[in-house]
């Protein structure tokens, strides 16, 4: 009898080990492996892309919702639903890239510095994939023919650009090493006194101010290295480090906005907003809960000196600190204060107290169309004098066809223009209104190539006649704008966090 319950149980104890280990492997057979960047890609084991070499990710099926009782709003989920099937296929993706520069974060909401956009917004970049790390290249480059009309305007052939690469490596699962390098070639491109732009001012040239001109960018704009950490639940934090890097300060830098992407002009109120983005000496620390970021830097408050190709020396005299927080996929806030100690050469003894805000709202309109506005206010106090600066611009993009628009507002010393005497110490309201458009003739081929256009008209007090003239203020351009395709171009869907964005 003994014998008999043994070989029973034996029985048992192989059949239920078989039916284990058949469920087991029809539970693998089922589970499927998707490339973030090639969402062709589908295999039925983990390993790496062919064709970029990036990890598989697991790639999870909806389960099938519950039957309901089909009234109006249901039959109106049901035509969703069909919908979202239509754009985003049979699966949907439960993957994303990481940022570069804090293992947390989607990359769609990485920016310049350690700001963020909105995490729909679209990346323009090219990726590479060398086992588990991640090399990211953006840029652009605008060879144009600009005229700027006034007796301080001026006509000229130039191309500002830029070029950047992020690059992260993982440390297990729950940290993770970040690099940017950034650099521009304004220097050749541009000159010393930078392109023509009306009512523009910041740094100098030949020890003089510069007015009505937009200061070239400095050969290197950052070179930065960044470590992150997943602290447990979801708090993480990051140290970021740049020489030159850009400080907690400020909405993200105008290049790196897709709502300024196409704009080759920087805004009138840079140095009221973001003009920090080149720092030589930049050390911030930052703390981030789900989707809110709290962070502090240690900067040098020194802006590029006229020497556009040599290392400035790092001096940490200033700080700032920063609250960001995206509530939701397509809106990004943040508010930040900084001390700025001797921002200009000129001006030794200057102290600046910046404040900023800002409202990044993108909003993805289908496949490859898109539409992202941004709003920035930005304040400077220097000793006791405040002056004010307000932006509003907007880029609607519908595959190969761009529009996008720009006014601002900035109040502006006769120090700032450079003025006589009698003027220095008064303050100007000055405005722009810009309104451009661009057409793709090449698209979504690896490099977008775009022919474009912009008019822009400013606006100013009767008291300035005397240095620019009583006639209308106008400048226009015909450019060529150059730039890598979206990264998502060619595939299926975007990702669960969309296209990624940077900027920038």
């Amino acid at each position: 009898m003994g014998k008999h319950i043994l070989i029973l149980i034996s029985a048992i104890t192989l059949g239920t080990s078989v039916a284990i280990a058949q469920g087991h492997e029809h539970e693998q057979a089922k589970q499927k492996y998707i490339c973030v960047m090639h969402l062709e890609v589908v295999m039925d084991h983990p390993g790496n892309c062919p064709k970029c070499g990036m990890k598989l990710g697991p790639l999870k099926e909806e389960k099938p919702k519950p039957p309901a009782k089909i009234d109006n709003h249901s039959m109106h989920a049901m035509k969703h639903d069909e919908h979202e099937q239509e754009v985003h296929g049979e699966h949907k993706m439960q993957i994303s890239m990481q940022s570069s520069l804090n293992i947390a974060d989607p990359m769609s909401r990485e920016s310049s510095g350690t700001s963020w956009v909105p995490d729909s917004t679209p990346m323009y970049g090219k990726m590479f994939m060398f086992g588990d790390d991640m090399l990211m290249l953006h840029g652009a480059i605008f060879p144009r023919y600009t005229n700027v009309s006034t007796r301080r305007g001026d006509d000229r052939i130039d191309a500002p650009n830029w070029i950047m690469g992020m690059y992260s490596h993982p440390l297990g699962e729950s940290a993770q090493l970040g690099g940017r390098l950034m650099m521009s070639l304004d220097p050749l491109t541009e000159g010393g006194r930078g392109y023509p732009l009306l009512f523009q001012s910041g740094e100098s040239w030949h020890d003089e101010p510069l007015h009505d001109r937009q200061h070239p960018h400095d050969l290197f704009d950052e070179l930065s290295i960044s470590y992150s950490q997943k602290l447990g639940g979801d708090l993480s934090g990051y140290l970021y480090f740049g020489y030159p890097g850009e400080p907690a300060l400020g909405p993200p830098t105008f290049m790196h906005r897709a709502s300024a992407m196409d704009d080759p002009d920087a805004p009138l109120g840079h140095h009221w907003q973001d003009s920090t983005h080149v720092t030589f000496g930049v050390a911030t620390a930052g703390l981030q809960w789900r989707s809110v970021k709290v962070e502090g830097s240690i900067f040098t408050g020194r802006e590029p000196d006229e020497n556009r190709y040599d290392f400035d020396r790092p001096r940490f005299d200033s700080f700032s600190g920063r609250i960001s927080w995206n509530p939701t996929q397509n809106l990004a806030l943040q508010v930040s204060h900084g001390y700025i100690k001797d921002p200009e050469a000129l001006e030794p003894d200057l102290k600046r107290h910046r404040t900023t805000a800002s409202i990044i709202y993108n909003q993805p309109l289908g496949n490859d169309s898109n539409w992202s506005n941004s709003f920035v206010w930005g304040q400077n106090n220097d000793s006791g004098e405040k002056t004010q600066s307000l932006l509003f611009e907007s880029n609607y993009q519908r595959g190969r066809d761009t529009v996008y628009a720009r006014w601002e507002r900035v109040e502006k010393s006769g120090h700032e223009l450079v003025l006589n005497p009698p003027d220095e110490t008064r303050i100007f309201p000055v405005s722009g209104y810009t309104l451009g458009y661009v057409r793709d003739l090449s698209h979504g081929n690896g490099i977008d190539i775009g022919l474009g256009t912009q008019f822009t008209i400013n606006d100013y007090p009767d008291s300035l006649d005397g240095y620019y003239g009583n006639q209308l203020g106008y400048a226009f351009e015909f450019f060529l704008r150059i730039r890598p395709s979206r990264h998502d171009h060619g595939s299926h869907e975007p990702s669960e966090h969309g296209a990624t964005g940077m900027k920038k």
